[in-house]
């Protein structure tokens, strides 16, 4: 059995959780050793109860042996915490990934001045323009651009980076061959020719809304600092920036009128003192130029004409696309059995289905702690289950499939 079995078999390990994986590659040393120890031996890992050392019964490698052929197919390479190149960057955060699978070429990251920029999916001409203009200026000057690669934000910032020549990632929150959303086939293919894909989750995983979040400390863990462009109150971008707060990695946010929805997230970070202002790349990459002099040129950036109008351009077109393909409505099984949505998120889409409503009402008709309801809202409105209007008022984007 090759080496990368093992680790392939404990990745996929199902019902232990990541933290425990992490013990046990403590305990152990590395996943062979886990594979071969017996139960009793398990059992004295800091944190292992019966229950747990029962999900580890299962030896079959039939998984492992999948995944790799499916690697081999598509050309993905498997990286491990214990591989010389995994990022030493990456495996000092909290529950770092135990490996990733890589499409194209990952950079050495701990030798990149590695900017993560994130923003909302639904990111209006100014933040798109914005942040394609901003990761072009910092990928010319020699840093590295991290992001998610989803709509909005994510693909302008890849974009800006695509053009200027530079190097980008993109940490998916699905498998590396799995395109979400479907019209950034195009840029996944200029990503992994001029950088790299990067997951944790094998190839064929399909894009499920608790994936992001989890997602999103990577982002944060690859980079020195991450670059909130456009958030609104509820958004995922605002969950990266607090993980890169908890990793002790520096947060600037790029400001927008006081009355603009799509900037509240953002200027909410500047004025508690949780981000630093961004007006331009130099008050970002100013801080990293000593540490970096190898890597970044701090120079003024000549832009293209052309940058802001491409970018608004191909922004309309893919909300064009987005909102055809929400009009579908489609449809959501909540019955028992044919859902991975959590107890809490059920409630909320069935207690949403006869009508838009203000959350305040929605936490009191759904009988759920407001924290909890704010929780299954936010996962539920990145899974895209739902929408937020002005108000905070909610609303179902599918048609509901119940008992």
């Amino acid at each position: 059995m090759a080496g990368i079995k093992y680790w392939l078999w404990l990745s996929e390990c199902k019902g232990l959780p990541t933290g425990m994986k992490l013990r046990l590659l403590q305990h152990f040393g590395d996943p062979e050793n886990i594979w071969y120890a017996e139960r009793d031996d398990l059992l004295l890992a800091e944190g292992m109860t019966p229950k747990l050392a029962d999900a580890l019964s299962d030896k079959s490698t039939a998984e492992a042996d999948r995944i790799l052929g499916e690697c081999e197919r598509l050309g993905v390479r498997i990286l491990t915490m214990q591989d010389a190149d995994y990022p030493v960057r990456l495996s000092n955060i909290y529950e770092p990934p135990v490996l990733l699978y890589v499409k194209g070429r990952l950079p050495l990251v701990d030798e990149e001045a590695a900017i993560a920029m994130v923003g909302t999916r639904g990111a209006t001409p100014y933040g798109i323009a914005t942040a394609e203009t901003l990761a072009y200026e910092m990928a010319k000057q020699g840093a590295l651009i991290v992001s998610g690669a989803a709509s909005g934000i994510d693909s302008a910032a890849h974009r800006g980076a695509l053009r200027a020549g530079g190097k980008t990632v993109a940490v998916l929150g699905c498998g590396v061959d799995v395109v979400y959303p479907r019209e950034n086939a195009g840029l996944y293919r200029d990503i992994a020719a001029a950088g790299a894909l990067v997951s944790e989750y094998p190839p064929g995983t399909a894009a499920v809304g608790a994936h992001f979040p989890v997602r999103n400390r990577i982002i944060s863990g690859l980079c020195l600092a991450t670059v909130v462009v456009e958030a609104p109150e509820r958004s995922g971008a605002l969950i990266t920036a607090r993980t890169a707060l908890e990793q002790g990695r520096d947060v600037y946010a790029v400001p927008g009128a006081i009355n603009a929805p799509a900037s509240r997230g953002c200027n909410r970070l500047i004025a508690d003192g949780a981000a630093a202002l961004v007006a331009d790349s130099g008050d970002i990459l100013w801080a990293y130029e000593a540490r970096f002099p190898h890597k970044l040129r701090c120079t003024r950036v000549e832009l293209p004409h052309s940058l802001g109008y491409q970018a608004r351009r191909e922004d309309e077109e893919a909300r064009a696309e987005a909102k055809a393909e929400r009009e579908k409505l489609p449809t959501l099984d909540v019955r028992a059995g044919k859902t991975d949505l959590t107890d809490d998120q059920v409630r909320i889409v069935k207690t949403l289905r006869d009508g838009e409503m203000q959350v305040d009402d929605l936490i009191e008709a759904a009988e759920l702690p407001t924290r909890r309801v704010l929780s299954a809202l936010t996962m539920l409105e990145i899974e895209g289950y739902v929408a937020q209007s002005g108000g905070k008022r909610f609303s179902l984007n599918v048609e509901l499939i119940e008992e």
